[in-house]
């Protein structure tokens, strides 16, 4: 669901054939889409009416498909930008295809998508800590130092992107959404 999101942002800026969005998609978020993901995420949002297709002529070339984001596809849009199911939100990715985009969203929808996202960080560091705290009073198994150090480190990780989740919190809530003054 986050490369709809990311092909729908993208499309939302202006019509492109298939190869500038997989050049857009990577200079806006560092990530490589492969044409088994581009082309069937395309023919769906035909398919749904969600963009439409029309052939433009090159010189010397066959004519290319370019995509234009109709009406729906910008309900679309913004009906994933605004939804993150908590199921959904610990997938890092989903997330921050939806970060992304947020502004398209309200300060109430934008709330909402951190929320889904805080819940499962809290969900993971509660999990986390337990494991540590029964790892440390196995007297019986001293367990591996490799991997305490692992747990250790997806739990520090954890505790900053709460942080980071925090401050993003703040500003989603802001007046002015240009202010960067609590962000890193």
């Amino acid at each position: 669901m986050w490369v709809d999101v990311l092909l729908l942002s993208q499309l939302a800026q202006r019509p492109s054939h298939g190869y500038e969005l997989r050049r857009r998609v990577e200079a806006t978020t560092g990530i490589k889409l492969h044409n088994n993901s581009l082309y069937p995420a395309l023919r769906r949002f035909g398919e749904a009416g969600a963009v439409t297709r029309t052939l433009e002529p090159q010189e010397g070339r066959p004519p290319r498909h370019v995509y234009t984001l109709t009406d729906v596809g910008r309900e679309l849009l913004h009906d994933q930008l605004a939804d993150l199911p908590d199921e959904l939100a610990g997938d890092e990715a989903e997330f921050l295809a939806r970060l992304a985009g947020f502004g398209r969203l309200d300060a109430t929808e934008r709330r909402g998508v951190l929320a889904a996202r805080g819940r499962v960080l809290a969900e993971r560091r509660t999990r986390l800590a337990g494991l540590a705290e029964a790892a440390a009073a196995s007297p019986d198994a001293p367990g591996d130092p490799w991997a305490a150090l692992v747990l250790d480190e997806v739990l520090r990780r954890t505790r900053e992107e709460q942080a980071w989740l925090d401050r993003l919190t703040a500003r989603a809530t802001s007046t002015d959404p240009t202010d960067t003054e609590e962000m890193p």
